[in-house]
């Protein structure tokens, strides 16, 4: 491509708000000018690039607007702007060590594709309630600054498998025009086994239309999530499309007071009773004890008190263990 060219479409690219197409512009240049022999300058260049990335990351005021999905997509797909980073997780260092290579991976996809590689995209979250899939997922968009795109399988899987496989392909169309992490959650729901007693033949074709377009190039390098309680459901040949599957375990006693700890921040916590609260948040997932722990916190400010109760805290817990058993009827 010309100078004249790249530069249309940088300044097109910018018009319109696509910082990521511009800096991938931007990052051909580079490779063009690497290919050539000048080194220094493609270094320079991917340099101002990641300057200008973190730049925009950082010193933003105003919360970047994802766009929503429109049309029919709409009632299959969540756009949920990611509010949390990996460090208001809890997480075991093996986890932690996995989802840091894919970020990476991610981040510099750019120079993995300079040299003919592409990042990994297809990702598995395996673990019990409670564990932190969600509350991970969004924090990985949060990571990447990418909207969290969550599928609404009860919408996705209908009665009428044409219309399903249809539906399916409607969702992996938008992984290439709108980059993204694209969350599947209960996967299981959708990629159970083939050869399951209670399965019928269009629920496989639906199955292997998936695993299909699984394995179909994307340019936008989306991340596609699932995420499931129960992994000895899926069918194998799925679990050998994933790049990498992650195994979560429920919090231990120490993370969970780890993560109260952290959002209770700022307020002082002298003497907490930290047996009986640990035991209270004993069972409820990350999301659920770090939103009672930034209640007690609220509860607190509005009583003008900088220093934070046991009652305080397991008030907040017991709200949200009653909050689950309303929806779910006492299930974990």
């Amino acid at each position: 491509m010309s100078n004249t060219k790249h530069i249309l479409q940088m300044l097109k690219s910018k018009a319109s708000g696509d910082d990521e197409h511009f800096y991938s512009i931007a990052l051909q240049i580079a490779a063009a000018e690497a290919r050539s022999g000048r080194r220094t300058t493609a270094e320079e260049l991917r340099a101002a690039v990641d300057e200008a990335r973190a730049s925009n990351s950082h010193g933003a005021s105003v919360p970047i607007s994802f766009s929503r999905p429109r049309g029919e997509l709409e009632s299959l797909i969540d756009l949920r702007e990611p509010k949390l980073r990996l460090k208001d997780v809890v997480l075991h260092d093996s986890v932690s060590e996995k989802l840091n290579d894919l970020i990476r991976q991610q981040l510099k996809r750019d120079w993995l594709r300079e040299h003919g590689k592409t990042p990994n995209r297809r990702v598995l979250f395996v673990g019990p309630p409670g564990s932190g899939k969600t509350m991970t997922a969004e924090a990985l968009a949060g990571e990447l600054r990418l909207p969290l795109f969550v599928i609404r399988l009860e919408s996705l899987i209908t009665r009428f498998m044409g219309e399903t496989a249809s539906k399916v392909r409607l969702v992996f169309e938008e992984t290439l025009k709108h980059r993204g992490v694209y969350l599947f959650d209960e996967f299981d729901a959708l990629g159970s086994q083939r050869k399951a007693t209670n399965d019928v033949a269009e629920m496989r074709r639906v199955l292997n239309s998936f695993l299909q377009m699984m394995e179909e190039p994307n340019a936008t390098d989306s991340v596609l999530l699932g995420a499931t309680n129960h992994p000895e459901l899926l069918d194998r040949a799925l679990l050998r499309r994933f790049d990498s599957v992650i195994e979560f375990e429920a919090p231990s006693k120490d993370q969970i007071k780890a993560l109260i700890a952290r959002y209770l921040r700022p307020m002082k916590r002298p003497r907490l009773a930290w047996k009986k609260i640990v035991d209270a948040a004993s069972g409820l997932s990350q999301s659920e004890i770090a939103r009672a722990s930034e209640d007690a916190v609220k509860t607190a400010i509005l009583d003008e008190r900088d220093v934070i109760k046991t009652e305080d805290v397991l008030k907040r817990l017991q709200q949200r263990r009653e909050m689950r058993d309303a929806f779910s009827g006492s299930e974990g």
